[in-house]
């Protein structure tokens, strides 16, 4: 870790997370590199930052990604999550526990260092901790970005990091949200990967889309 951190302002058209997300806002999708999907290439450059690469991501925190600080990979880290990974190997489900672990352990990773180990489940405003707490926008990039290492580092054998989806029905009093997603190679399910709902050390919920869309 280079302790390179740094905070940013507030950005337009964003959207917030659980109650503070009644006010909705589009996002665009600007044109992706050649490794990125467009929704994925736009998870980064609407908050200008750089996409993650084999080495090291940007992990974000303190709402809409305001606070940034680089993760840059160790060659112990690398052995550890190749471990965790390995231990998915058997099958497709036994793939997405062993990712529900590696996202345990990028919490307890940077849970010190960011002061994220006070983190909440279902972080809002109503908290008033933003520099604690991640927003379901930073679980999406950040599980993303981590979930982009590890197919990178070639780890997945059953899936592959799929496009972050969006929920959200007033009408049904349903509050916007958003998570990382995982696609099966074999069934192309998709599988939300989402960390906000949990808290420090928790492992995210892991869930078929179809199903993810109808929770609240």
């Amino acid at each position: 870790m280079t302790g390179r951190e740094w905070i940013a302002g507030p950005r337009k058209g964003v959207a917030l997370c659980g109650l503070g997300a009644a006010l909705l806002a589009g996002v665009a999708c600007p044109a992706a590199g050649a490794e990125l999907t467009e929704p994925q290439a736009a998870l980064y450059t609407t908050v200008s930052i750089y996409p993650p690469d084999a080495r090291s991501m940007t992990v974000c925190y303190g709402f809409v990604c305001r606070r940034r600080e680089i993760l840059d990979f160790t060659a112990a880290d690398r052995v550890a999550l190749t471990k965790i990974m390995a231990a998915g190997r058997a099958s497709a489900a036994a793939e997405r526990a062993a990712v529900q672990k590696a996202v345990i352990w990028f919490d307890r990773r940077m849970g010190p260092i960011l002061g994220t180990d006070k983190r909440v489940a279902k972080a809002d405003f109503r908290y008033f901790d933003a520099p604690h707490n991640f927003d379901c926008w930073d679980t999406t990039r950040n599980t993303t970005s981590l979930m982009l290492v590890l197919q990178e580092w070639g780890l997945f054998k059953y899936h592959v990091v799929g496009d972050p989806h969006y929920r959200g029905n007033t009408l049904v009093l349903q509050t916007p949200h958003n998570t990382a997603v995982l696609v099966d190679r074999a069934t192309k399910v998709e599988w939300a990967v989402d960390l906000w709902p949990r808290g420090y050390l928790q492992p995210p919920d892991v869930m078929p889309i179809t199903q993810w869309v109808t929770e609240d």
